[in-house]
């Protein structure tokens, strides 16, 4: 569920006309729902209790500091994977026990950071980052909460390029490895082992392969208590996918999958961390392009946009679907046309859509990519030197810029022309 839909002739965004943004702010522009954002997080809370758990928003999904305040206002902790993430979470207010620090390659920099400023756990993925990480917690005189991340070697079902808990894939260490990497943690100075983590994908649209790895995670800690280390906190992660078609089944519900986590690791003892970040920021935003031209080709037809792959890579990257409507509501049975959806960067990836059936529609006319909460805005960049375009948060009837468009100057200005020029 999400609150953009159509009233009295127009998509809105709860109660804002998306018209009525675009003529405020230009196109193209993200807009994000603080009530579809609220409402998926109270999903997972309430799928998890009575067990004791923090709720973890993985920032990479969407990194806006006001989403982040938004959702860190209702109690949710913050996932971060690099020093900059992390600062992002400490300006929105997030007190640094509800920060969770993960991600294969932290610098020393990054934990020094970290420590420094309050963090619930660093979840580490290697033996050398476990090295490191006692060194800078020794140098500063503190002691750094940890997980080990598992590699539990499930396949998660998904696009390989989000597929993080295979054998092959970067991230962990081998779960049959778990027991000697435990063993040194609890060697080194300067680290205290609290607990587990893993994660095994993004965009999973079944919870058999959570159901593995979570049974996998069970094992092992039965395995390491009887080992004398302490365990009393699992990070199982997050992944849980979303409909990007509407056409499409569903997904596996918050509410099922916080059966499943109960039934394979409630009875341990030990306080959940969940790190979803797509199922709550997906659906609550979209990306709203005009179309520039419609151009008849020699055997289909093109609508060209003034959004454009560096806005929104995801397709272009992954194949990835975004259902793409216009934002004046068409009639019932309106007649429909089958395009390929372009953006005007000089790349022939720079395509949304092939042969998609829309409704007429005409240049001047606004669109919307539905879905695009989640890897769009944070995945954007400045190709063809096309501003980063602007965020907006809407809260009810009311909305507002979180990020502007910038300027021209703004973005030349950042460049240095050496002296000998």
């Amino acid at each position: 569920m999400d609150h953009f839909q159509y009233k009295n002739g127009s998509l809105h965004a709860e109660d804002v006309a998306i018209a009525e943004i675009a003529a405020t702010v230009g196109t193209p522009f993200y807009v994000y729902s603080t009530a579809t954002m609220t409402r998926h997080y109270h999903l997972f809370t309430e799928a998890l209790s009575p067990l004791p758990h923090l709720v973890c928003f993985a920032i990479k999904s969407l990194s806006n500091v006001a989403v982040l305040k938004t959702l860190g206002n209702l109690g949710a902790g913050m996932d971060v994977v690099s020093g900059g993430e992390y600062l992002r979470a400490k300006a929105a207010g997030v007190p640094g026990d509800r920060i969770v620090f993960s991600g294969v390659g932290k610098t020393r920099d990054e934990m020094r950071l970290a420590l420094t400023g309050g963090i619930r756990q660093f979840n580490v993925e290697s033996e050398p980052e476990l090295r490191a990480l006692s060194e800078v917690a020794t140098s500063l005189g503190v002691t750094a909460p940890i997980t080990i991340r598992v590699n539990p070697d499930v396949d998660a079902k998904t696009h390989e390029k989000i597929a993080t808990g295979k054998k092959e894939n970067k991230f962990g260490i081998p779960i049959a490895r778990a027991s000697d990497v435990y063993a040194e943690a609890a060697r080194l100075p300067g680290l205290q082992v609290i607990g587990i983590d893993v994660h095994i994908g993004s965009q999973l649209t079944e919870l058999e392969p959570f159901e593995q790895a979570y049974l996998k995670v069970a094992d092992l800690t039965r395995r390491l208590r009887s080992e004398g280390h302490t365990i009393t906190r699992l990070d199982l992660g997050g992944g849980l996918g979303i409909p990007y078609q509407r056409s499409n089944e569903a997904p596996p519900l918050p509410t099922d999958y916080g059966a499943l986590i109960k039934r394979t690791v409630g009875d341990l003892g030990c306080e959940i961390e969940i790190e979803p970040g797509r199922l709550i920021s997906g659906n609550a935003g979209i990306l709203v392009a005009k179309i520039i031209y419609v151009k008849n080709g020699e055997d289909r037809d093109f609508l060209i946009l003034d959004a454009a792959m560096n806005d929104l890579v995801r397709p272009s990257m992954y194949g990835a679907h975004h259902d793409i409507v216009p934002v004046a509501e068409p009639p019932i049975a309106a007649p429909t046309q089958e395009f390929d959806v372009v953006g005007p960067v000089c790349e022939t990836g720079d395509t949304f859509a092939k042969g998609r059936d829309l409704p007429l529609v005409t240049e001047g006319d606004l669109v919307a990519f539905r879905s695009a909460g989640a890897y769009g805005a944070v995945m954007a960049s400045e190709y063809n030197t096309r501003p980063l375009i602007p965020e907006v948060l809407v809260n009810g009837d009311h909305f507002a810029v979180i990020r502007a468009r910038p300027s021209f100057d703004e973005i030349l200005n950042r460049d240095t022309i050496p002296e000998w020029l």
